[in-house]
């Protein structure tokens, strides 16, 4: 698997991206959030990724100042009360733990999540205690994950040992009582 292939899972997961619409009012741009019921100055999101919804479909680009959306082919100004989607970024620290987990330990994690009917940006808490073994020969111990979809809430340990070989133990545990365990051997 390479970094591509990760980056297209990671822009199908669900809830990656926030709904609503932006109006122009007082002459600036306002995002209404769909799920919030909340308004926010355009501006804030200036640099990020968007989606435009025109002509039945999904316009990507990069939000710049005033309104104006940078496409891979032109440059296109957002019309008032048009619907467009704000790509939402993940946890720093589940980006750097997610970084660290072999090809096959990132896909059996994600896939059991996703069966779970959560997505890495449901994660609300992440605790990578892996990030502060990076100078240890053996590096071993515990992560720590909170996701909440709005229905149910799961908490995740990742119990790693990396050193001659590559262990990953996942256990998910549902605020329904539901468990899964999954471990991958390297």
């Amino acid at each position: 698997m390479n970094n591509l292939y990760r980056k297209k899972l990671l822009q199908r997961q669900n809830r990656s991206y926030t709904l609503g619409t932006v109006e122009f009012i007082h002459n600036q741009w306002v995002f209404f959030d769909d799920e919030l019921d909340e308004a926010t100055d355009l501006e804030f999101y200036t640099q990020q990724e968007v989606e435009v919804f025109r002509d039945q479909g999904w316009e990507r680009g990069i939000l710049e100042s005033e309104g104006i959306v940078k496409t891979p082919y032109d440059k296109t100004n957002l019309k008032d009360t048009e619907t467009i989607r704000i790509k939402k970024a993940l946890i720093y620290s589940l980006e750097m733990l997610i970084e660290e987990l072999s090809d096959d330990s990132f896909f059996q994690f994600l896939t059991s999540l996703n069966s779970l009917e959560f997505s890495l940006y449901d994660c609300i808490f992440c605790h990578n205690h892996l990030c502060f073994l990076e100078d240890r020969k053996i590096r071993e111990g515990v992560n720590f994950l909170t996701f909440d979809n709005g229905e149910t809430v799961c908490s995740v340990q990742h119990h790693f040992t990396y050193y001659k070989k590559q262990r990953d133990r996942f256990e998910f545990t549902l605020s329904t009582g539901k468990r899964i365990v999954i471990e991958k051997l390297e």
